[in-house]
């Protein structure tokens, strides 16, 4: 089994030292992932890789199919699941090309993404007040500051609707409302990986300092593509470093997030319900 997931853009798994053991096509219950999963072997361990766009970024963040990509991750064994993302700052102290480690995420779309696997026949109220993998968080951000890079640890991203960027009004209302940065992706995953119950945490790459900062430099997806593409490297170095430090097992909440949280009792869930999602209730509902 595969244990721990990169999900990011297609340049993350060009890792120095990396090699790629197979590409393979996960089908799912609630469609096809963003793209074949890539295995990969890195310091004597498995890595699945997901491209989050779909490899040549053809998939709009409106559009990501977040179930079939957690799902797929989920039936090939993954534990832990490091999303490496885009984001603008929304402070000052946030700089581009930094990188953030946020606790929270406050969800700002307006299209109806599929953010649940709990939908036919049965009701799940899981605990979301911690979003990310706390363990994982800390880890990452040790990582991280031994290599020397600027990483901040905490904060709130914004999960935006996109795939336009905010209006200058809509940058102005989310620094008062006290978040730290903005992006177009993360909230779904997390809410999905904690359904289940797969450790989430975020690398946020801070590519701009969107439209608030300075109005006469509009926020581009040239400038954006830019920045990120000067964080690649780094990125890249951080899974390299982090891998070795991610213990093989897990004491954290996220294991076992759907522990008391199945409200409908299993005689009354529908047995298609509890075939198509064996890999996420398996453990708590037979038959």
């Amino acid at each position: 089994m595969v244990k721990i997931a990169i999900i990011g853009g297609s340049g993350i798994y060009n890792i120095e030292g990396i090699k790629i053991i197979k590409k393979i096509s996960v089908n799912t219950p609630f469609g096809k992932p963003s793209d074949k999963i890539i295995i990969g072997s890195l310091k004597e361990k498995e890595i699945a890789f997901l491209p989050r766009h779909g490899i040549g970024h053809r998939i709009n963040p409106s559009l990501i199919n977040y179930r079939a990509n957690i799902y797929a991750l989920k039936k090939l064994g993954v534990e832990r699941i490091i999303s490496v993302s885009a984001c603008g700052s929304l402070k000052e102290e946030i700089r581009p090309q930094d990188f953030v480690i946020p606790f929270q995420f406050v969800d700002r779309t307006n299209q109806a993404r599929k953010m649940t696997f709990f939908e036919e026949g049965i009701v799940v109220h899981i605990s979301f007040a911690e979003p990310v993998c706390m363990d994982l968080a800390k880890t990452l951000y040790e990582v991280v500051k031994k290599l020397n890079l600027r990483v901040h640890l905490g904060g709130t991203y914004l999960n935006m609707e996109g795939p336009a960027f905010s209006t200058r009004a809509e940058s102005e209302l989310y620094r008062k409302w006290g978040m730290d940065i903005i992006g177009m992706t993360n909230m779904a995953e997390a809410k999905l990986a904690r359904e289940a119950e797969i450790c989430y945490v975020t690398l946020a790459a801070v590519t701009d300092y969107d439209c608030w900062y300075e109005p006469e430099e509009a926020v581009s997806a040239q400038m954006v593509i830019e920045n990120l593409k000067k964080n690649v490297q780094n990125a890249q170095n951080i899974i390299k470093e982090l891998i070795p430090h991610i213990k093989e097992e897990r004491s954290c909440y996220c294991k076992d997030a759907l522990k008391n949280a199945i409200v409908t009792p299993s005689k009354f869930i529908p047995k298609k319900t509890k075939k198509i999602l064996q890999p996420i209730i398996g453990k708590y509902i037979y038959g």
